[in-house]
């Protein structure tokens, strides 16, 4: 059954189109396109799903005395990429009652987030937090844009789906710094499936195109289908070839031993439909959803977690919750108890926030905004690494990039409606690209890429082993600005997204006040250190000269002069180009470690909170260290990593 209000969502996306003038005419490509959009929708909407918005039903209301509570054994804060695996898992035990509780709703009718390459439509949407850093002073004193989705699933309902784990030295390095081993890439990557929790999460489609892939090497029986996306543009091909030509090896698969460094066209979490997958649609299924032990309560955000703390040490017996309306009206608070633990799962942002808000975090600041203090944590709120990206924009020759999918005249716009009838009717074509569909990881160190007589001064090794890469170069058919702004629409743009992997720039987690609905301040002080920006120039560098290696050279319009384009940049010094770098360098929605393992960190091995019973937190915000790479599957592998303890604690 279509719903009329979802129908009507579609359609006011479409409107807000822009209008083209042709003639004396003016033509709506929204409605152009509409009669397209509107068919594939009933392809794409899930079943209602038995998600709860009236809390009465699982919480109550807190009255004058607040001591009125129902009852769970746990509860997860945030339905992001985490906690839809927690809450899944921790309920298959059927003698536990699990409450998750999200800050928004499900992703499962959202055409922009199920269909691949419209996942940039979800920016600055009713689905994302709107969410902007404090002004960098080492990147051009600018605040820049984070989007976080504010969906079940979570980034994994928002991100580009590029399934690449990191390098196994990351997770040893994890194991190292945590004090256990039970981190260590052995743990996670071992044959035996269900001692292998990347294994165990991953259902690998093998792929007649792809024939070095040993799917032995990967898992097969799990919730989260993992494959390569049924389209690749055609300049992936002389991408991956160029790059070999350079100096980088070809890897046959990312994610195994055998390749971390290298490339290839890189897996994705898209289906065999060609639709996203999400930590949502893989562990939430209606069966799952079904269980009587299993309630998830949407559109709630959670104001605190409450304490015991008559024994001396906090312990964590509850959560209070609330909600508010699209006129900013916040409605009554609820409260739930946990009889065994609260699991925070609100990710690197909102995880440090719900536990100052709560009252554990550094005490000179919770003081400040007038919160009791019940743990003196200092380190909550620290740590916060991100992985800072250049976009090289570069003019394409053979006139087949994606700038049609942001409809800018009548014949992009039916260009479009094609694209979108190819992948209603055969998952195919651009809609089903995930955009960054190849990639090349390498170190700033190699002498084949970077010869010592060009590139003559060292840079510091912040990598976690001597074959994990500090440097990833993503390609993509098409050009922007930053993020979902679009470059001039007339122009025939791609272009190679330089990634710095292991920054030595750490930032923090502030508390704004000490309101649930006051976004936190964020620094993650981009640049701030000399090898950060040595390594993105250096990456910068490596990009053009891929862009000017056959075969890209068919590809790339090496004599192009434009001036929106970055062509000339190989005429730069490399100050003038560092100077570029920091003006617009952004994010690529890899914030972490705010909650981080390790001595002097948060959480312990386990997970959890130091100083504290009965709370954890698993999510990005754990991480002691970045990975090497795209950091999804590493949080679902924590997470059912996590719930396997649990359950063994609770047996």
């Amino acid at each position: 059954m279509i719903h009329n209000d979802v129908f009507a969502k579609l359609l006011g996306l479409l409107n807000t189109l822009p209008r083209a003038r042709v003639g004396t005419h003016t033509v709506s490509l929204g409605a152009a396109t509409a009669v397209a959009l509107t068919i594939i929708l009933r392809h794409l909407t899930a079943k209602q799903s038995k998600l709860i918005t009236d809390y009465a039903k699982v919480a109550r209301e807190v009255n004058d005395n607040g001591l009125v509570f129902d009852e769970w054994d746990f509860i997860i804060i945030g339905g992001g990429t985490a906690g839809c695996v927690l809450a899944s898992r921790l309920s298959e035990d059927p003698n536990l009652r699990v409450l998750l509780i999200e800050a928004g709703g499900s992703s499962k009718d959202v055409a922009q987030s199920k269909m691949p390459a419209a996942f940039t439509k979800l920016f600055r949407t009713q689905w994302d937090y709107h969410l902007y850093t404090e002004p960098q002073p080492h990147a051009g004193n600018k605040k820049k844009y984070w989007p976080r989705a504010k969906l079940l699933g979570g980034c994994s309902a928002m991100n580009a789906m590029m399934a690449q784990y990191g390098a196994p030295s990351d997770f040893d390095e994890w194991a190292e710094i945590a004090g256990d081993q039970s981190w260590s890439w052995n743990n996670f990557s071992k044959h035996v499936i269900h001692s292998s929790y990347i294994r165990k999460f991953e259902k690998y489609i093998p792929d007649p195109r792809f024939p070095h892939v040993d799917p032995l090497l990967r898992g097969a029986d799990g919730p989260v289908e993992i494959g390569y996306n049924a389209h690749t543009w055609q300049g992936g091909d002389s991408f991956v070839q160029a790059s070999i030509n350079v100096g980088i090896p070809f890897s046959p698969d990312f994610c195994t031993t055998k390749g971390t460094k290298g490339t290839n066209k890189i897996m994705t979490y898209i289906d065999t439909k060609s639709t996203r997958v999400t930590t949502e649609s893989a562990y939430l299924t209606d069966e799952v959803l079904a269980r009587p032990n299993l309630k998830v309560v949407t559109h709630a955000r959670v104001c605190k977690v409450l304490f015991d703390t008559s024994s001396g040490i906090p312990r964590a017996t509850g959560v209070e919750f609330a909600s508010k309306s699209h006129t900013g009206k916040v409605g009554p608070k609820f409260r739930v108890r946990a009889t065994k633990e609260v699991i925070v799962s609100g990710g690197a942002i909102h995880s440090p926030h719900i536990l100052m808000l709560s009252g554990i975090g550094p005490a000179a600041q919770l003081l400040r905004h007038n919160i009791p203090v019940v743990l003196d944590s200092p380190s909550v709120g620290t740590n916060l690494m991100d992985h800072p990206t250049f976009n090289l924009r570069l003019r394409e020759q053979t006139g087949t990039t994606f700038r049609h999918l942001t409809p800018y005249s009548v014949r992009s716009a039916l260009l479009l409606m094609r694209d979108v009838m190819q992948y209603k009717v055969w998952g195919t074509g651009p809609i089903a690209s995930n955009i960054g569909e190849v990639a090349s990881f390498l170190r700033s160190d190699d002498q084949v890429v970077f010869p010592p007589a060009e590139y003559n001064h060292d840079i510091e090794d912040a990598n976690s082993g001597p074959d994990a890469p500090d440097l990833e170069i993503i390609m993509c058919p098409g050009a922007v600005h930053s993020h979902n702004i679009p470059l001039n629409p007339y122009l025939q743009a791609f272009q190679l997204g330089v990634v710095l992997l292991r920054p030595t720039s750490k930032g923090s987690i502030f508390l704004k006040s000490a309101s649930p609905w006051d976004d936190p301040l964020m620094d993650p002080c981009y640049l701030e250190t000399k090898h950060d920006i040595d390594v993105l120039v250096r990456g910068v560098r490596a990009a053009l000269k891929i862009a000017n290696t056959a075969p890209m050279t068919s590809i790339t319009d090496v004599h192009s002069t434009h001036s929106e384009l970055d062509h000339h940049f190989s005429r730069l010094s490399d100050t003038e180009l560092a100077e570029v770098v920091r003006d617009r360098v952004e994010t690529l929605y890899h914030p972490v470690g705010t909650c981080s393992m390790g001595p002097s960190g948060v959480v312990d091995s386990d997970l959890r909170v130091k100083g504290t019973q009965g709370l954890r937190v698993c999510d990005a915000s754990i991480f002691p260290k970045l990975v090497s790479g795209h950091p999804t599957g590493a949080i679902i592998a924590a997470a059912e990593k996590l719930a396997d303890v649990i359950k063994a604690h609770y047996a």
